[in-house]
């Protein structure tokens, strides 16, 4: 089968393209979808949340607040075929990561550990080719007094957008140097050597895999024409995404079940006596879409 990511395939890549687009729902609240028991989710809440997935690389699964907890979460997961975790530095023993303000130690470091905004990325930009983030799973058990809302766009949407300005930009990003993140100094984590990689990059399964952040340290971009051509092409899309753009903050009890999409963070203002609260589960699957 023709691969619509092949450059040299511009019959297959029209033919998914117009398939993407015209399968795109139209407004975030056709991405929610409610179940009942996240621990087991029916044939059809998988069912639903899966067509979901096919269509937008995401869904928004909405369940008791009560039902919310590390090992629920473990389980929803485990339904959808994310079973092996990143276990990053900065989760939990059990490889799931508590997104709240972190009020002192290593955390208080890093961006998401605090109320600060968040602009756009994919998680786990910084990891091994070998260990790339592919499944990526949000759950809310408290969200912010104002603000944390998150702005949503499929990486298949912005290579989209990007290859109908210009292939040779596509072609740029996929060269296995397009950036590369140098090594971590800080002297509490493990020595992290430097990381070059590519933005797009099809796998073995044919899916398309997006590495991707906007920020400005700790980062090397490819300084050839083309990369930094594509680059900023990259940047003009994503100040105005052409289509598909959702924004949604999570309330208690929703979480985002997603294939790795790109996503930002509003910066946010707890409540003292009930502050934000967000689980997070990184996975090096992808979400299958067969049940």
């Amino acid at each position: 089968m023709k691969s619509p990511f092949d450059l040299a395939e511009k019959t297959a890549y029209q033919a998914w393209r117009d398939a993407k687009l015209q399968a795109l729902p139209d407004r975030v609240g056709a991405l929610v979808v409610e179940i009942s028991d996240p621990r087991n989710p029916t044939l059809a809440e998988r069912q639903a949340l899966l067509s979901l997935v096919s269509r937008a690389n995401m869904a928004v699964f909405a369940a008791s607040s009560a039902s919310c907890s590390k090992e629920t979460m473990r389980q929803f997961c485990a339904c959808f075929g994310l079973t092996r975790l990143d276990a990053n530095q900065l989760a939990d023993d059990d490889g799931i990561s508590p997104l709240s303000v972190a009020p002192q130690g290593t955390r208080q470091r890093y961006i998401p550990y605090t109320d600060k905004p968040i602009a756009w990325h994919t998680d786990g930009y910084y990891n091994s080719m070998e260990n790339q983030v592919r499944g990526l799973v949000l759950w809310c058990q408290q969200p912010a007094k104002e603000g944390g809302a998150n702005a949503l766009l499929d990486h298949e949407l912005a290579y989209i957008a990007l290859r109908d300005r210009d292939p040779a930009f596509i072609e740029a990003l996929m060269r296995p140097d397009a950036f590369a993140i140098p090594p971590n100094e800080d002297a509490e984590m493990t020595n992290r050597q430097m990381r070059a990689g590519p933005v797009f990059s099809v796998w073995p399964d044919g899916k398309l895999h997006m590495r991707y952040t906007a920020r400005t340290r700790s980062i090397e971009w490819n300084p050839a024409p083309s990369v930094q051509a594509a680059k900023k092409a990259l940047e003009e899309i994503l100040l105005n995404p052409p289509f598909g753009l959702f924004e949604h903050r999570l309330e208690a009890g929703q979480g985002l079940l997603s294939n790795n999409v790109l996503h930002t963070r509003q910066a946010f203002k707890d409540d003292a006596s009930a502050p934000r609260l967000l689980w997070r589960a990184r996975y090096y699957d992808r979400i299958h879409e067969s049940q």
